[in-house]
Formats: structure tokens, C-alpha cells, sequence
């Protein structure tokens, strides 16, 4: 058996110097805030309590939450509403998301969705419909689409992909021994892989997949390099690792906060592992600086 070595970290009694939040700063911080208002768009850098919120929105970037902003799934880290809409799904919403896009200009979106069990493709259909209704109004914008495990349904993730952005995300979110105690127990670390797998069947090599893991939760490097090897066997392409942060008391403790130096570290290890792009760090997010991440690799593929 490998050798279980815990990572170097500081206690979680209080949070770290390097943990700091910026206030808003640049004068598309109101310009973004305010789209998003005048169209009533959710993102999960609201929903989520995102930290990194004050940044991207003061660089004209945001992350916008799809199928409502309410999750049919309790996770233990995630600080996003639990409700069960019973099928509810708003038909105006992929129209308003396109527009929002052609307005600001984007180059590259990022789209997420809540977990949508009550709904029977999990909001494939949906999802699908949004990303077409960019690729008419914005058809110069690049689609970025994490997605939830669709109910480990493959006909739903084949509808999805009949518009198929030009990354699809899905997160791990953790390693294997955590899995059951961290997240939903309607996801699971198995289906995550075999959601990641399918993806890479169905959309091809020309489809660039990513994944995530939170660090803080208790888990080792060698845990977490063997993650990094299971994700490289599905296909996944692009890599993020963050720091988690406990919402509120209710959620998940911080185990453990790693040092900067180990992030990056562990941003080499997963390089070395086959990963075309990583971006690790303390405040990283599954979205975080996701339209360099993606240009990045690309070029380094030659694309």
C-alpha cells in the first residue's frame, strides 16, 4: 500500500494571511452587477459566496447559474439553497443568458447548473438550448458548461452535447475516501468518473474536458495523486485545485488550510500526470481565470 503522507498545512483556528478577499474595484464591478440584475440572471458567484466574486466581476467576468438558483442536492461544502422546484424550469432563461452575453462582449462564458433531479434529463435539454441560444446571438463567444452528473443518464448527456461547447466541466470535487462524507449521496466519486468518460466518448478529442478538487477537507497528497490519475484515465484535460472555505457554520469544517507553496506543488504534480492545463491556488474556483486556462492549453496542444 503507497504511503499515506499528509500535506503541510497550517491549523484551522483562524484563516490564514494569504486568505484574503478584495473589495470591488474597476468600473465593470456595477456594470456586470447591474446586467445581471436588469436581466435576472443567477450566478454562482453570488449563490456559491464566491470569493473570488469581487475580481472577476470587476474584469467584466462572471459565472451564470442556469435552471434557477435553488439545487436538489444537499452537499456538505456547498452554500447554495436546497429546494425542490417539482419540474419548475423558466422558458425565457437561455434567451436572457444569450443576451446578457451579446451585450457584454464576451469572449468567453462560463455557465453552471444546479443539480435538477426533479427533472427527468437532470436539465439537459435546457442546457442545451442555452448554449444554442449564445451560438446565435453571440456566435464569436466560446462556451465553458459545468455541468452536475445528469442522474448518471447517458442519453442525457448525449442531448447535452448535441450542442456541445468547447469545454465541458464536471467536478470531483474531492478525493475517493472523502467522497460519501463530502458530497450528495445521490452523486458519488464513480460517477463523476464515468459521467467525465462519457463525456469524452460522446464529444470526441475535440472536446475539452475539465474537472475540480477542493483541498482542506482532510485528504493526502498521495490521495490526491491518485485523483489526479483516475481524472488523466477518463480523459480530462484541464485541472483547478482551491482551498475549501466553510460557507457557515452549518457545512463542513475546515480541516486544514495548505500552504501557498504546496499548491503549487501539487500544480506540478498534476502537470507531470499528463494534464494539458492547471491552475491551483487558495482562492482558485472551478471557473476561476477559465478563459486563460483554456487559451493556454490550447496552445500548448497547438490548437
Amino acid at each position: 500500500m503507497a504511503e499515506v503522507r499528509p500535506l503541510p498545512v497550517v491549523p484551522p483556528a483562524r484563516l490564514p494571511e494569504w486568505i484574503r478577499v478584495r473589495p470591488p474595484r474597476g468600473a465593470q464591478y456595477p456594470e456586470v452587477r447591474d446586467l445581471l440584475g436588469e436581466l435576472g440572471l443567477g450566478t454562482v458567484c453570488r449563490e456559491a459566496r464566491c470569493p473570488n466574486l469581487p475580481e472577476c466581476w470587476s474584469a467584466g467576468a462572471a459565472t451564470v447559474m442556469l435552471l434557477g438558483v435553488a439545487c436538489t442536492r444537499r452537499c456538505g461544502f456547498c452554500a447554495v439553497t436546497t429546494h425542490w422546484p417539482h419540474g419548475a424550469v423558466d422558458p425565457t432563461e437561455p434567451a436572457r443568458v444569450a443576451e446578457g452575453v451579446r451585450r457584454s462582449g464576451l469572449s468567453y462564458v462560463v455557465l453552471t447548473q444546479v443539480c435538477r433531479d426533479d427533472l427527468p434529463d437532470g436539465g439537459a435539454a435546457h442546457m442545451a438550448e442555452t448554449v444554442r441560444a449564445i451560438r446565435a446571438q453571440a456566435p464569436g463567444t466560446l462556451v465553458e458548461l459545468l455541468i452536475g452528473d445528469l442522474g448518471g443518464d447517458e442519453r442525457s448527456l448525449r442531448a447535452l452535447l448535441t450542442e456541445r461547447p468547447e469545454v465541458l466541466a464536471h467536478n470531483l470535487e474531492t478525493v475517493r475516501r472523502l467522497s460519501a462524507s463530502v458530497r450528495d449521496r445521490r452523486a458519488g466519486y464513480d460517477r463523476s468518473l464515468t459521467t467525465l468518460t462519457r463525456a469524452r466518448t460522446i464529444g470526441g478529442r475535440d472536446l475539452v474536458l475539465k474537472s475540480s478538487i477542493m483541498l482542506g477537507l482532510g485528504e493526502t497528497e498521495t490521495e490526491l495523486t491518485e485523483s489526479f490519475r483516475d481524472l488523466r484515465d477518463a480523459g480530462v484535460d484541464l485541472l483547478t485545485l482551491g482551498q475549501y472555505l466553510r460557507p457557515s457554520p452549518a457545512h463542513l469544517p475546515v480541516v486544514d488550510y495548505p500552504l501557498p507553496e504546496q499548491f503549487e506543488r501539487l500544480r506540478s504534480v498534476a502537470i507531470a500526470s499528463g494534464f494539458s492545463g492547471v491552475e491551483a491556488g487558495p482562492l482558485v474556483r472551478s471557473s476561476y481565470r477559465a478563459e486563460a486556462l483554456y487559451r493556454g492549453a490550447r496552445r500548448g496542444q497547438g490548437g
